[in-house]
């Protein structure tokens, strides 16, 4: 019989057959969740339900070099464990996680161990909830003897941490991908070692897992606890059948081309380590939240107390892609040829489809400062594009998670929608992008004392907004993406070189194209989408330069409709007021107008300067022209948007042919 383990209960259908709940999304079970530290109880809200379902809070401050803090709903708050040290758990602090709750946990002061909430130290959380085919915590008095333990994991352990909790004993790491006669230790660089006792040379299966006799994890006067993690077990999505974790491994090939790890999506969190080198290599974890971009990793790591570590920029150890990651380093730590790499990956979500605008879209007009300063969204942005509204000559400058931000040395990415120019840099711009918005610097270019701008703030969601970045290939291919549905509107821009940004609307046909730094009428390029129209996981790109250049490297934003949330449309105008019906209930919070038919700029409204009955102020994009203040082109309108019979011809013209994109 297997030894029963402290588990807590698991959520099952109504039929049994430990077949999990659905639909479950990874937004429910996983937040990796940034704060700085007050030295003063504080809650952190990342919409994990710990109270209720149990799981693990790992805590670790990024910019000091003090103790990782792993706290799990079996052992209880303030019950701390250190992933990297042997120590036993220390429950001699009160101040520490003071309580798990229904939307996240809360920290105490912590004025000791600087675990999890000192004052001025910037922290990142991880926090797992327990669920069937993701994640689970145990707990157990060891035997001596070897047994099993039952789990609730509800598929087969591809991962297990377990440590014993009252006594001073080594992390040991089960891994799908070694024998199961082998383990690693997560709180040393020590390369897989042998020892039958771990596991009693046994793999586990979707109930129990096996011990030996080792006293690591199972000593009779022992207590341990384990962490248990899930391999591509489905369980996710609306179907029930998608994946949201994955345990594998890689043979590194010592290259700065090096594997390229198909997970059949995009993660936001990695934990990686050389398994079988000569020992030294750190156990590593990156995540999109920090930076995960095409510019930059941000390291921490499982077995040192250090900060966190920003790698350089050229050959990033780890690049992410729409369908797995790619090793771009030759580093021993992630690449050592002929070794074997193993690593735990999590999906990038969010993955249930909005419901609401606000969920995905914030305009905000905010004033510069000079200095440190905050731009507050409803949500992680994972681009924004900043306009200084009142002032002709700067530029519209888009700005996006994937490629990457930061410090003056690790300087923040940028490319202008109003000219061609190459992609850009600024130290000290958007230094952050956080949970709800953006940190700025002191940059005089989107932060100038006293002086306003517009920033337009876009999360990454299914049916609605995505993000790809690519390599060109010279060749017609197709390029994989997230936005789960068919992209209405896909805008292409050259990083690497000055080229034109180019556009795809489902209003054209697919030999057609727009260009955003200018006014052009549609033009026809048939080698720019490979006369093919894009799929709900595809969008395809012939040989122009401009969209798919052998080397070159290239950003896209594609938008699609998304009932109640977004609208990609066209109408015809009558020279006369018109209403556009995009689904909404309480109108457009942000539109964006252009002619195909003929010339015409790129304008853009928003709620935050005013869509109104009167004037309503607008920008061109392809213009670095100040706002004008004095037209009342648009309108109100509960279902959309408006368009005024005093419109101009660009927005308007009786007979012509009209592209739009809006936000409720």
């Amino acid at each position: 019989m297997p030894l029963q383990a402290t588990s807590g209960a698991a959520s099952y259908d109504a039929f049994g057959g430990g077949v999990p709940v659905v639909p479950n999304y990874i937004e429910g079970v996983f937040s990796a969740y940034l704060y700085t530290g007050t030295g003063a109880t504080q809650t952190i809200t990342n919409g994990i339900d710990l109270s209720t379902k149990g799981g693990l809070v790992w805590t670790k401050s990024r910019s000091n070099a003090e103790i990782h803090g792993l706290f799990d709903t079996i052992r209880g708050v303030n019950n701390l464990l250190q992933s990297a040290s042997p120590n036993q758990a220390n429950t001699d602090y009160s101040n520490l996680l003071t309580s798990f709750n229904t939307n996240g946990f809360t920290a105490g002061a912590d004025t000791t161990l600087a675990a999890i909430n000192a004052s001025g130290m910037t922290y990142t959380s991880w926090s797992f909830r327990k669920q069937p085919k993701f994640f689970d915590v145990v707990s157990w008095s060891g035997t001596g003897a070897n047994t099993t333990i039952s789990h609730s994991l509800g598929s087969v352990p591809a991962c297990i941490f377990v440590k014993r909790t009252n006594g001073y004993s080594d992390w040991q790491v089960y891994h799908r991908s070694l024998a199961n006669t082998e383990y690693l230790v997560l709180n040393t660089t020590a390369a897989k070692a042998t020892g039958a006792t771990r596991w009693n040379s046994t793999t586990p299966t979707s109930t129990v897992f096996s011990l030996g006799t080792d006293a690591t994890v199972n000593a009779s006067d022992g207590t341990y606890v384990a962490y248990l993690f899930a391999h591509d077990a489905g369980g996710f999505g609306l179907t029930g059948t998608d994946n949201v974790i994955s345990c594998g491994s890689y043979t590194g090939n010592g290259s700065t081309t090096g594997p390229v790890v198909t997970l059949g999506y995009e993660p936001q969190w990695l934990l990686y380590k050389n398994a079988t080198g000569t020992g030294g290599e750190y156990w590593v974890i990156v995540d999109n939240m920090r930076g995960l971009s095409y510019s930059q990793n941000k390291q921490l790591f499982p077995n040192l107390s250090a900060a966190e570590y920003t790698w350089p920029n050229a050959n990033l150890p780890v690049i992410s892609t729409a369908t797995g990651f790619v090793i771009s380093s030759a580093d021993p730590s992630i690449n050592e040829s002929g070794k074997t790499f193993i690593y735990i990956a999590i999906r990038r979500g969010p993955m249930k489809v909005p419901t609401v605008g606000t969920s995905v879209f914030d305009p905000v007009v905010y004033t510069g400062n000079g200095s440190t300063n905050t731009v507050t969204s409803n949500f992680p942005v994972d681009l924004t594009i900043i306009k200084n509204k009142d002032s002709t000559g700067p530029d519209f400058y888009a700005i996006d998670r994937m490629r990457g931000f930061g410090t003056s040395t690790d300087a923040t990415k940028w490319v202008v929608t109003n000219t061609p120019a190459v992609e850009g840099s600024s130290s000290n711009a958007v230094t952050g992008m956080g949970n709800t918005g953006l940190t700025l610097g002191t940059s005089g270019t989107f932060n100038t004392n006293t002086t306003l701008y517009i920033s337009w703030m876009f999360k990454r969601a299914p049916s609605v907004f995505d993000e790809v970045c690519y390599t060109g290939t010279g060749s017609n291919t197709t390029q994989a993406h997230n936005l789960g549905v068919v992209p209405e509107l896909i805008i292409v821009k050259r990083r690497d070189v000055s080229a034109d940004w180019n556009v795809y609307s489902s209003a054209l046909a697919n030999t057609e194209f727009l260009v955003v730094n200018g006014n052009n009428a549609k033009a026809t390029g048939a080698t720019r989408w490979n006369s093919t129209t894009p799929t709900s996981s595809v969008f395809s790109i012939g040989t122009s330069t401009t969209t798919n250049a052998s080397a070159g490297t290239y950003v896209a934003y594609l938008f699609a409709t998304c009932a109640g949330v977004s609208k990609v449309g066209s109408y015809t105008g009558t020279g006369t007021t018109k209403q556009i019906d995009c689904g909404f209930t309480s109108g457009a919070r942000f539109v964006l107008i252009k002619r195909i038919s003929g010339t015409g700029d790129w304008y853009i409204w928003d709620s935050a300067r005013g869509i109104v009955s009167g004037n309503d102020p607008y920008l061109i994009l392809d213009i670095d022209d100040a706002e004008v203040t004095n037209t009342d082109y648009i309108d109100t309108y509960s279902a959309g948007f408006e368009i005024s019979s005093t419109a101009t011809d660009e927005i308007n013209e009786n007979g012509g042919s009209f592209i739009f994109l809006a936000f409720a």
